[in-house]
Parts: structure tokens; C-alpha cells; sequence
């Protein structure tokens, strides 16, 4: 019997020929990153809890600022500081300013084939790359960062075979809330969510990415794709080599497959306030919005703007409405003004903020009031995840935000 594409992680992290869905193994982590979410409470356990303090291995850690920047208190202030002072201190690469944990992770440090733990539930957005990311607490993080080492329970997989191409106006982010709305929010918990196909083939890395990114919404403990030559090429491009390239076994056993045709995926808005609650963008239509948002882990690449900004380029956004743009780094970002995009941004009387969580985090920038609806790219709509906790937060993808943002309403990309 063959293994699935997470067994075979697992077991070359934990250098055993084969493991099993079910079995617990003692794992060599290849990497740890860390955000400024929690890291400060993981460096207070670090001096109060142990008794021999030290780090197993500095090089295989990353930590970033990237949730509340710039600092928006004297509070986060100090928890930026201890960061800062606690990286140098070890030798810890960090980053601050460079744009959100993921997106940056993916562009300098994910491989294929390896196992990567990470303070921040979308880690399994590394999936893209075909590498088993996975979010952990700081007891786990602590452990891993001081030992080298973890345990984990193998996972059992459902794969998710696609099929098909997805129709213009309708992006990668439509399909993931499609699956996740038929699953449900719990439909993946502690579960891999591996998607193959040939369908495949017409994915690019950002809408890889933004699918992966969003399976801890179902409950997934990871996401997986093989590292195909869509995937290497970017890899090669990003001056990196694989540490592995895996895929399942056709004798693999998976708890469940699924089959999806990509033509028939419409346009999706996750209503308030559960991301599986899921509709047909069309009816949610007329539905007046006071501000929109296109950014975060799953939705701040180039790509992402780059639609937008045709969608609203010789338009304007509508009265009453603030649309933030946040570049989901700082390359994104540069790249975003040498093609001109920020210029079409502000010119639609956008505003375009600094590369961070931003609206998504929901504790620093755009927050909204009481009785407020916002349109957003985020990641999760529960209640008060955006500012006031009787506020109303509907997600979907870059193009139906955009042009909802133009409409003041929630509107797709056709009746723009």
C-alpha cells in the first residue's frame, strides 16, 4: 500500500521509510516562523519557563512584524521592541516591514518536501510549494525552537481532484470558499487537503497560493499540491532547489476524494459571520458596503492587484467608500508601482497602505464601526474580526471586491 503525499513528508522528517494516518511520529522540523501575533508571549516563556534556555538551531528560525505595523500603541510598541532586541540577540533572521509572514516566507524560504511550523494558522499556504505547513502554539513553537524536533500525529488526506478551467471573472479564491461552503467549516479538521488534477495545470502560483492559504478554514491541518513545473520554475526563478519532490502513490488510501469541474465555479461571497456560510455572489447583490479591502495572505500579490487595477482603471471609487489596498509585500509592492498599478490605485481615489495584515488582522488599520459592512480579501469574517463586534464583513475574491468597491455595493466584475 502506497502513501499519500503528507506520509511521505512525515516520514522524511522523521526518517522512517513509512508512516500511517493515525500513527505519531517524532519529527526534525525544517523551519519556524514566528509573527509579532505571538512571538512576544513565546520569548516570555522562553525566560520564565525553562530552566537551560537556548535555541536548537537560529538558522532555521524567521520571525516578522507584520501584524500591527507600524506599531499602533505604546503596548505594541514594546512588543515590536522585545522582538527586535531578542532576534539580534540570537541571531534570528527578521523581518519588519517586508510585507505578511506567508507571502514573504514563500518568496524566500519555502521548499518542497519540507516540514515547516508556523505561530500563524495559515501556514498551510507553504502547500502551494508542496511543503507540509502547518500553524502551531507558542508550547509547541517553544518546544520545536528549543529541541530542533516535534511530534506529530499523521493526518489522513482528502484529496480534491480538479478538473477543467476556471471561467473568466471567476478567480482561485471562488473555488476554495465553493469548497470550503460544501464541506463546511470543520469539514477538514486535522486533515490534509491535497488537490491534483489537470486542472492543475491552469493554476498559477498566486491562485495556488491563495487556495492553500484559505484550507485552514475548512479545519485542515495542511494543504498539499505537487510541486509541478509551475511550481519549480518559481522556485528557480526564487533562487531556491527542493528539498523534495513528492506526490501520493496511486495505491494511497484518502479518506475522501472529491471531484470538481472548474467551469462550473461562479463567482462566491462568504456572508457574515462564518467563512463556510457561503452564497452565490448574485445574491448578495445591492448589498451597500462603507469600505473594501484587497490585501492579506490570500489576496495581496501582484496578480491579485494586477486585475484589480484594470478592473478600476478610467474608474473611480464610489462615494462613501474607502477601498484599501495593501501589496501583500514589499517586492510586490515595487513591482506593483514600476507597472503602474499604484498610480491607477490612487488615481480611482484608493487608498494604498504599507505591506502588512492590515484589514485582515483587524487591529491596527481600516477597522470598521458599529452597524459598518465591509467587502474584503481577508482571510475570516467572524464577528468583531475587523473592528466592532456588531459590524458586518463579507469575503471574496480581488475582482468582485474591486468591484464592489467601484459599485458601493456588492456587485461582480461583469456589471462594472
Amino acid at each position: 500500500m502506497g502513501m499519500t503525499m503528507a506520509e511521505k513528508i512525515i516520514a522524511l522528517a522523521a526518517k522512517v521509510p513509512v508512516t500511517r494516518a493515525g500513527d505519531i511520529e517524532t519529527v526534525t522540523v525544517d523551519r519556524l516562523m514566528s509573527n509579532d501575533g505571538t512571538t512576544h508571549l513565546t520569548i516570555d516563556m522562553y525566560h520564565n519557563q525553562l530552566k537551560h534556555p537556548h535555541i536548537a538551531d537560529p538558522d532555521k528560525l524567521v520571525w516578522f512584524v507584520d501584524h500591527n505595523i507600524p506599531a499602533d500603541s505604546p503596548k505594541t510598541a514594546a512588543s515590536h521592541k522585545k522582538m527586535r532586541e531578542f532576534a539580534k540577540e540570537h541571531q534570528i533572521a527578521f523581518y519588519e516591514g517586508e510585507g505578511v509572514c506567508h507571502q514573504v516566507m514563500m518568496e524566500r524560504y519555502v521548499r518542497p518536501g519540507e516540514l515547516i511550523f508556523g505561530a500563524d494558522s495559515h501556514t498551510c499556504a507553504y502547500g502551494a510549494l508542496g511543503a507540509f505547513g502547518t500553524g502551531v502554539g507558542c508550547t509547541d513553537y517553544l518546544y520545536a525552537m528549543v529541541t530542533g524536533t516535534s511530534w506529530v500525529l499523521v493526518p489522513s488526506t482528502i484529496q480534491i481532484r480538479l478538473n477543467g478551467k476556471l471561467k473568466e471573472g471567476v478567480c482561485a479564491r471562488d473555488l476554495i470558499l465553493t469548497i470550503i461552503g460544501q464541506i463546511g467549516a470543520g469539514g477538514a479538521t486535522y486533515k490534509v487537503m491535497e488537490f491534483v488534477g489537470e486542472g492543475m495545470k491552469s493554476l498559477t502560483m498566486a491562485d495556488r497560493i491563495s487556495i492553500c492559504n484559505l484550507c485552514v478554514e475548512a479545519g485542515a491541518k495542511s494543504a498539499l499540491m505537487e510541486a509541478d513545473e509551475i511550481a519549480l520554475t518559481y522556485l528557480k526563478e526564487h533562487g531556491r532547489t527542493p528539498k523534495a519532490v513528492l506526490k501520493s502513490d496511486e495505491d494511497a488510501v484518502f479518506e475522501q476524494v472529491i471531484t470538481i469541474d472548474l467551469g462550473e465555479i461562479k463567482p462566491i461571497v462568504a456572508k457574515p459571520h462564518f467563512v463556510d456560510n457561503v452564497a452565490p455572489a448574485q445574491e448578495c447583490f445591492g448589498v451597500k458596503i462603507d469600505e473594501a479591502f484587497l490585501g492579506s495572505c490570500n489576496n495581496g500579490r501582484l496578480e491579485d492587484l494586477r486585475v484589480a487595477a484594470q478592473l478600476i482603471k478610467g474608474k473611480k471609487v464610489a462615494e462613501g467608500v474607502r477601498f484599501l489596498v495593501v501589496p501583500a509585500s514589499r517586492s510586490v509592492y515595487k513591482e506593483a508601482i514600476k507597472e503602474g498599478l499604484i498610480d491607477t490605485f490612487v488615481q480611482a481615489g484608493a487608498m494604498v497602505m504599507n505591506p502588512c495584515c492590515s484589514v485582515c488582522w483587524g487591529a491596527c488599520q481600516g477597522v470598521i464601526g458599529q452597524g459598518e459592512t465591509l467587502i474584503s480579501t481577508g482571510t475570516r469574517n467572524f464577528k468583531g474580526r475587523a473592528g466592532h463586534k456588531d459590524s458586518y464583513i463579507y469575503l471574496a475574491s480581488a475582482l468582485t471586491v474591486t468591484a464592489s468597491a467601484i459599485a458601493g455595493e456588492i456587485t461582480t466584475s461583469d456589471r462594472v
